[in-house]
């Protein structure tokens, strides 16, 4: 079959290409494509290449040189060259010259700019799978592969099916949810485990769209990795070559295959266990998480850490999250919706979670922060399920009045958590216990409202905004650090204790979170 120029720009390689010159030679037949690394006229005798060629150049030897240019697409295009493709545009050469377009079109040469981040080594793999093989694959992978999905008599349902392709044409298949669990595994080797091709994929950032499925090295075996869409849901599924026998594009043209034979099998993937399991921690429903553990694969000593974060982003929080799994022996289990993340941090230590392991933690919700419009709420360091479902139940009860009570705070621990659900909970019943905290602070309406006013926002910022840190009270109130000190000996004298005592600062301290609570309920 003839391929020409233009079959050529409908590959995906070729997205965003423009035509500068030659459009009504866009039928020339390719046969091949090289990259051309000619400085001057001389040396395109020395290409040796063939006819009906794409040359992928972007002139870096001679970027400043038009003249040079123009020479070299004379030449190129008197040596039966199909179409040249300039690359790099904007960052090598500064621009197309006016002069190379008017040379390409007197030569009757097309004239392709690529602009972006392309690279040739796309454009070369998918040009050649169009020239040596177009649209009928090898026997080999593609029909074998649909003879078998496609034996309807012979199998029951869409995984036998692909399995046995799978086996008699080399390759595996590891379905995964949005969320990068396992939900089918069709494998016919064992040289690395899909643990390890996932934190790869993770790093590797193969949530983009791409029709060209991602190739990864994994360990020196070859992964390729795409999106796929089953009833209206997006998945992700990586293709093993096991014997790199297949090309990016004859893989590509096998994912779209499996796919179409999944809608023909309507075939639905079982349940994401490790994602129902949050789910039902994050409902309490501990009795269907001990249920799920086992399908989940998760043991309650396995849980380290539970967290809810927001407005971070997907493309962000993956990344940080990808970074930390290879960093650290650890394994982050989550759900994601819109810019809201669930989650857990699982050890796989035998001797149990570590106070390392509790350290990289943090390490990591303090990564996370540096985002500012991010939250981070965790319960780190729990004690099996039910530590995890109690964390979650914290979390959900709390997240959204913790930020109130503590506003220039990005993570929240178990500590800010377990405080603001406690005045939560002693705000709703009210009564002699709330009357009691709440009297703590009378003495700020004897002093009179401006005075008692400006006294309680210090005594506020300095224990629950500042940590009893005079410096930096001053910073987030935008005064004098004197004027914090003399303002602090007033409060002293007005309560008649000393407030950074050890048995004083815990009262005020709920008392002050009380009335902050109150404002926002109230």
């Amino acid at each position: 079959m003839k391929v020409t120029v233009a079959d050529c720009l409908a590959l995906d390689a070729f997205k965003g290409a423009e035509v500068l010159a030659g459009k009504l030679n866009l039928s020339n037949e390719v046969k091949a494509i090289s990259v051309l690394d000619a400085c001057d006229v001389e040396d395109i005798t020395l290409r040796n290449g063939d006819e009906a060629e794409i040359l992928l150049t972007g002139f870096l030897g001679i970027r400043d040189d038009v003249d040079k240019q123009r020479d070299i697409i004379s030449a190129a295009a008197r040596s039966g060259c199909a179409a040249m493709v300039i690359y790099y545009v904007g960052k090598a050469m500064k621009k197309v010259d006016q002069k190379l377009i008017e040379t390409a079109e007197r030569e009757m040469m097309p004239l392709i700019v690529m602009r972006g981040n392309a690279g040739y080594s796309q454009a070369i793999s998918e040009v050649m799978d169009k020239v040596l093989y177009g649209d009928n694959f090898r026997n080999s992978l593609i029909s074998n592969t649909v003879f078998h999905l496609l034996n309807f008599e012979k199998h029951s349902n869409f995984q036998s099916a692909v399995r046995e392709a799978a086996i008699n044409n080399d390759f595996q298949l590891i379905l995964l949810s949005e969320d990068f669990n396992p939900i089918l595994t069709v494998e016919t080797r064992h040289k690395v485990t899909i643990a390890d091709a996932i934190k790869l994929g993770k790093e590797r950032n193969v949530e983009s769209d791409s029709k060209v499925y991602t190739m990864i090295d994994v360990n020196g075996v070859l992964t390729y990795w795409g999106p796929v869409t089953i009833n209206n849901d997006k998945y992700y599924m990586f293709i093993v070559d096991n014997e790199d026998s297949y090309t990016a594009g004859e893989i590509t043209k096998l994912a779209e295959i499996i796919e179409l034979a999944m809608g023909m099998w309507k075939y639905t993937p079982e349940r994401d266990a490790k994602a129902e399991f949050i789910k039902a921690l994050m409902r309490g429903n501990k009795s269907l998480a001990y249920t799920l553990k086992d399908e989940a694969k998760i043991s309650g000593n396995d849980i380290l850490s539970v967290f809810f974060s927001k407005g971070i982003g997907q493309d962000i929080e993956g990344q940080i999250f990808a970074e930390f799994e290879k960093e650290e022996d650890l394994n982050i289990m989550k759900i994601t919706e819109g810019d809201e993340t669930y989650g857990m941090i699982l050890t796989y230590d035998e001797d149990g979670a570590n106070p390392t392991a509790r350290n990289s933690c943090v390490k990591l919700f303090d990564k996370l922060k540096e985002n500012k419009s991010a939250r981070i709420f965790h319960v780190t360091g729990l004690n099996g399920i039910e530590g995890a479902g109690d964390a979650y139940r914290l979390i959900s009860e709390s997240w959204s009045f913790v930020q109130n009570v503590f506003p220039y705070k990005r993570v929240f621990t178990k500590y800010e958590l377990t405080l603001v659900s406690n005045c939560i909970n002693i705000q709703i019943q009210g009564g002699f216990v709330k009357k009691n905290y709440i009297e703590l602070l009378e003495p700020f309406k004897e002093a009179g409202e401006n005075k008692g006013r400006q006294l309680l926002e210090t005594l506020e910022t300095f224990v629950l905004d500042a940590g009893v840190n005079s410096s930096k009270t001053a910073d987030i109130m935008g005064i004098h650090t004197n004027t914090v000190q003399y303002r602090l000996k007033k409060i002293n004298e007005m309560l008649g204790v000393e407030i950074t005592g050890n048995r004083v600062i815990p009262g005020l301290t709920m008392a002050l979170a009380l009335k902050r609570l109150e404002r926002v309920v109230s």
